[in-house]
């Protein structure tokens, strides 16, 4: 068999367009961004990605909004709102820049607000140097040149003539979501709802006649959070929603199944909760009933709550293992640490931090009632990347329901990618890893994070072939897992893809 790096010095360097010219780009050759320059691994690396190029974008957990979909010929209103505004990776670096939140058009109580979106796009060209280097930045950078064809790079001299070249397209009656969704090539996209949702959005969606995949996904975590002072408004959503009273603990997991199965109707695969730590306890139904009845009564203390959702975790596995939807976990952020930007203004807008996470001992009540259930899939991710190599990868090697998400949020960057890729596939394999997912906001930015994803597995892969470790077809294989193939087995969407695309 021909060596792929061989092939590749051969057939893709130097990089040339059809025409045999050398091809044009915002950064220096875009084609090998990411990738070693070591003459050996880098030709292996750009083969490898290439082999993986036209499989499909498979989106099984983020944040994107189903109104996109909603409509035929939705379009988004300007680029603040779109690339600034509703992205907290964005906004912690401006504010970190001491850029007021007022002034980027965001509500804070007793202040006035910018209302203009070119000033506020001037505001944020201003201070866009700030973002070299940083994954935000590649991210943009790649929308402005892939998604809108904007070689320019951004910065306060070229502010208004670049947010005057993104409005006229965003105006354009054929720059859409839905058709965006066909231009991206993805397969599947997965929301985040509440579990009081009626998915109206997403019935609306299925009887469009689009032939687009946007699934919903429940989202347990405003009606676990017990001691949040809107809980007891969320119960009361939740008894409206399922048509059932909740008095009582029974008739809360009453609920919580009916609204379970209605979102598995709709076209669920997974469910999702975000928790400080992992602590999961087997309590007595008549404990966890007092731990109720206090919530109800707003009497439940912050030791009680957390107790009540070490509990509940316990219960929503049980569920999973009897139902067939995934458990996600995303756990150790700290939500609103800024307390008085979550008091004026909200949560959502960058002040979340990472805290030390210990997975092995909390896990262990509820892996030991579920761990081995053939119908169980637990789905762990954490901000605390000392844990990838101490606790989650030994986890996921021994327990067949336990795999590794993807690096998250502030570990979302090529660097933290390689080094999810160095803890972790030495104690656990990949297999037992689930490949990529955007947990995007803004919808424009997934091809951009696919890419980065895609690029580091083929960089990482490449250090591993021509140290003889695997050979091409483990890689290849292996690349088709990483960009697509596991996710869809994970999160159970293999129907919603080509065969082609599928590991198994």
């Amino acid at each position: 068999m021909v060596q792929l790096w061989k092939v590749a010095c051969t057939l893709l360097l130097p990089c040339l367009n059809s025409n045999g010219e050398k091809m044009k780009h915002n950064t220096p050759n875009r084609n090998e961004y990411y990738f070693l320059t070591n003459p050996v691994v880098l030709p292996a690396a750009m083969m490898i990605y290439e082999s993986a190029a036209d499989l499909p974008l498979v989106c099984p957990h983020g944040h994107v909004d189903p109104r996109l979909f909603s409509e035929e010929d939705y379009h988004f209103s300007n680029p603040v709102e779109l690339m600034v505004q509703s992205d907290h990776y964005v906004l912690r670096i401006l504010h970190s820049q001491g850029v007021a939140y007022e002034s980027l058009g965001i509500p804070v109580k007793g202040k006035l607000v910018e209302q203009d979106p070119l000033k506020i796009w001037q505001t944020f060209a201003n201070y866009y140097y700030c973002f070299a280097a940083t994954p935000t930045g590649v991210w943009i950078d790649d929308i402005l040149v892939n998604v809108f064809g904007i070689e320019e790079r951004l910065n306060g001299k070229n502010a208004s003539a670049i947010y005057m070249a993104i409005q006229e397209q965003l105006d354009d009656p054929n720059f859409t979501p839905r058709k965006l969704y066909q231009r991206f090539n993805i397969a599947v996209l997965s929301t985040t709802d509440s579990p009081s949702d009626n998915l109206s959005l997403h019935r609306q969606i299925a009887s469009s006649g689009w032939k687009g995949n946007i699934l919903p996904t429940f989202r347990v975590d405003a009606i676990l959070q017990i001691d949040r002072p809107d809980w007891r408004q969320e119960i009361d959503k939740l008894s409206m929603a399922s048509g059932i009273n909740i008095m009582d603990f029974h008739s809360y997991i009453q609920a919580l199944e009916n609204r379970r199965a209605w979102f598995k109707q709709m076209g669920a695969t997974a469910t999702d909760i975000a928790v400080v730590n992992a602590e999961t306890l087997l309590l007595s139904v008549r404990e966890m009933e007092e731990l109720f009845q206090k919530g109800l009564n707003g009497t439940i203390s912050f030791d009680e709550a957390n107790r009540f959702v070490a509990g509940m975790l316990v219960e929503l596995a049980r569920m999973s293992a009897e139902d067939g939807l995934v458990m996600q976990m995303h756990v150790g952020s700290y939500r609103n640490h800024d307390i008085d930007l979550f008091s004026n203004s909200g949560p959502d807008l960058g002040a979340d931090f990472p805290i030390p996470i210990e997975f092995t001992r909390p896990l262990q009540q509820l892996l030991c009632r579920f761990g081995n259930h053939p119908n169980f899939s637990l789905i762990l991710f954490t901000l605390d990347e000392s844990a990838y190599a101490r606790e989650l990868a030994p986890l996921a090697s021994y327990y067949p329901a336990v795999k590794l998400g993807a690096p998250w949020w502030f570990n979302d960057s090529f660097n933290g990618i390689q080094r999810f890729f160095d803890q972790v596939i030495d104690i656990c394999g990949l297999y037992n890893t689930v490949g990529f997912n955007d947990d995007a906001r803004n919808f424009l930015t997934i091809p951009a994070r696919h890419n980065q994803w895609r690029r580091a597995s083929a960089n990482w892969l490449a250090g591993l072939l021509v140290r003889h470790v695997i050979d091409e077809e483990a890689a290849q294989f292996m690349m088709k897992a990483l960009s697509c193939g596991l996710a869809l087995k994970a999160y159970k969407l293999e129907d919603y893809a080509p065969e082609n695309a599928r590991i198994t």
